[in-house]
């Protein structure tokens, strides 16, 4: 089959977007390629494609567990061999895994940037016919990137083991400098880029000043009708805000990396599905979210950059319809931006002492600790040693990234169990329900040795292969729980450390330059850059960010609130309050009314636009999906 008798068959698409066959093709060549491509420009179709029509694995690899989880069950369910390998599996499972991949015929192998480097890993992947390599978010391996991240620095030793098979870089948000870095870091044979314009036509970029954010987000809900995300940079604000919104009559959760990974499923699961309308979260909702009916999106507080702010406001009009991107900015959110590079980059002595603390804190030798792996109650730390708990954080992102540990925010802990009773206790039992002895019939028949240890067990591999679903599976396991047939402990995320190398002396610990100086500088120009863009009077949102990203030629978008505030300028009251009349007077009882219609008003042509976009922005009338209505 070629490439777009693949797209038909597999994915239901009878045509590629934009500039997805020429990565397609180009990758489908054996080149190297670096694919730009914005939050809803359908990236996963450019490595999912080629990789069916090549013989052998594709490697994906990715740092979001739940966006890997939910492509290979979407893949399966396809009728496509996909399996994925991610922090918290069995050693077993993990095994299984790759054989499936040497001896199964599959088609993709799903894995994060950490597990790279494991010398199980490494040793079975001499054995496995590689298609190509996928790395997606790819941005994560340029130290001039907003989100650098260690982990993906050992592609380059992946690359070196496999130097004859072409990589695939995917991102949404990368500047020109990152672009070069990018292809530099991954080995590219030769620079190929390929840039989709981060241009989003159909996104209305808006900065409201106001000294009460809540009553201007109730506001802003009030007249957007659809589902909508509301973004902090705390946990506990989240939880404040969703139940502020519910107070006020509007369907809400809160999302963030501390949640249970159960209820960060259920919570996902009910915004998809339009039960909860606005899902209030920190930056950790959001990468793989595929929902396309986004309406909105508020920014309650300011990003750090504006890689961040573009990824999250771009997850609204994923469709092509009319939508929002909001930033809330009150009188002093530029103050609090400004601290944010100290906050971020706290003093070298600081991060020190931090070190030093964490050594006493698990009551570690000097010279000892090399592999140590420890839960980690950040809280709990600053409490103990009188710290500040930002500063704190940071010191442990930046002792990370000059390799002395391994800080990871949101450690997966892959759910476990075993039987309490016996065996021959278990087949005596007579009074389980028809769903209690489906699972207990699947648990017995997908995992080994239940009954003299706890295994780890994965809910939605044990859902799909005993045809129940996740909600009652959850709900089932716990059931059994209670009644003393298993211990069944859910799956949980933590922070945890691990110690990457042995403790050393205080005065021995090194953060060379490249970690802390020039990441600080740069850290400085995107914060200076964010305040560009809010505090912009003049010059057009859409411009400011393409211009951020390379695209210097940008016209302006018509549709943010400054081009709205000068387009309105050049329409006088007098013809204004004119046009007005003739409106309500075509409208009549006509409503909702396509606005393409509208040309039956004796509109001059350059005035239609800013009229329609001046009493819109009044509140007069309202568009919706191309219909006009009164409000």
């Amino acid at each position: 089959m070629n490439y777009t008798e693949i797209l038909q068959k597999y994915f239901g698409y009878a045509s590629f977007r934009s500039i997805q066959e020429d990565i397609i093709r180009s990758i489908g060549e054996g080149k190297d390629t670096l694919g730009l491509m914005p939050t809803g420009g359908g990236k996963s179709i450019t490595f999912q494609v080629p990789a069916l029509a090549k013989p052998g694995v594709c490697i994906v690899i990715t740092p979001l567990i739940a966006l890997m989880k939910d492509q290979v069950m979407k893949l399966r369910e396809r009728g496509i061999k996909a399996t994925a390998i991610y922090s918290g599996m069995s050693h077993d499972k993990i095994l299984t895994s790759l054989d499936n991949c040497i001896l199964g015929d599959y088609k993709f192998l799903y894995i994060s940037p950490e597990r790279l480097s494991s010398e199980l890993f490494l040793k079975k992947l001499r054995h496995m016919k590689i298609s190509f390599i996928t790395v997606d978010e790819s941005h994560c391996i340029s130290q001039w990137g907003y989100d650098f991240r260690p982990s993906y620095l050992a592609i380059s030793a992946i690359r070196k083991q496999l130097p004859d098979i072409p990589i695939l870089a995917l991102t949404a948000t990368a500047t020109p400098e990152v672009v070069k870095d990018i292809q530099h870091n991954l080995g590219f044979r030769k620079e190929n880029v390929f840039r989709m314009s981060f241009e989003r036509k159909n996104l209305n970029y808006i900065v409201r000043s106001t000294e009460n954010k809540d009553n201007e987000m109730l506001h802003i809900l009030s007249k957007v009708e659809g589902s909508s995300i509301v973004y902090v940079r705390n946990r506990d604000k989240t939880k404040e805000i969703a139940r502020m919104l519910t107070d006020h009559g509007i369907s809400a959760a809160f999302y963030h990396a501390g949640i249970d990974s159960r209820d960060k499923d259920k919570r996902q699961q009910e915004w998809n599905n339009g039960t909860v309308r606005v899902m209030v979260a920190t930056n950790a909702f959001g990468m793989g979210i595929d929902k396309p009916d986004v309406r909105v999106v508020i920014h309650y507080e300011m990003p750090d950059s504006p890689e961040a702010y573009y990824q999250e406001a771009g997850r609204a009009g994923r469709d092509g319809h009319t939508s929002y991107a909001v930033l809330l900015y009150a009188p002093d959110d530029k103050r609090k931006l400004s601290r944010r590079v100290s906050d971020n980059y706290p003093e070298k002595s600081f991060i020190c002492s931090i070190y030093e603390r964490i050594g006493y804190y698990y009551q570690m030798a000097v010279g000892d600790g090399q592999g140590c792996h420890y839960d980690f109650d950040l809280p709990e730390f600053c409490r103990a040693y009188h710290l500040p708990m930002i500063q704190t954080e940071s010191a442990l992102r930046i002792l990370t990234q000059a390799g002395y540990l391994l800080y990871e925010e949101e450690s997966e802990h892959t759910s476990r169990l075993r039987f309490i009773v016996t065996r021959d206790e278990l087949y005596r039992r007579y009074d389980e329900s028809a769903t209690s002895e489906q699972v207990i019939r699947s648990l017995l028949r997908l995992y080994s040795g239940v009954f003299s240890d706890y295994v780890f067990i994965d809910e939605r591999y044990l859902s799909e292969m005993s045809g129940i679903a996740l909600e009652p599976l959850y709900e089932c396991l716990l059931g059994l729980s209670r009644a003393r047939v298993i211990h069944y402990i859910p799956r949980r995320t933590c922070p945890s450390i691990t110690f990457t190398r042995k403790r050393i002396d205080t005065h021995r610990l090194v953060i060379p330059p490249t970690i802390y100086e020039e990441r600080k500088k740069n850290f400085a120009q995107r914060i200076a850059a964010m305040k560009e863009y809010t505090l912009a009077q003049n010059q057009c949102r859409s411009r400011i960010l393409l211009r951020y990203f390379g695209e210097k030629s940008a016209p302006p978008c018509q549709l943010c609130d400054n081009c709205r505030r000068q387009q309105g300028a050049h329409l006088s009251e007098l013809s204004y309050q004119a046009y007005r009349e003739m409106l309500f007077e075509l409208l009549g009882d006509r409503l909702p009314h396509p606005i393409e219609e509208l040309h039956e008003l004796r509109i001059r042509g350059e005035h239609l636009r800013p009229f329609l976009q001046r009493i819109i922005s009044d509140e007069e009338i309202k568009l919706v999906d191309g219909l006009v209505s009164l409000n």
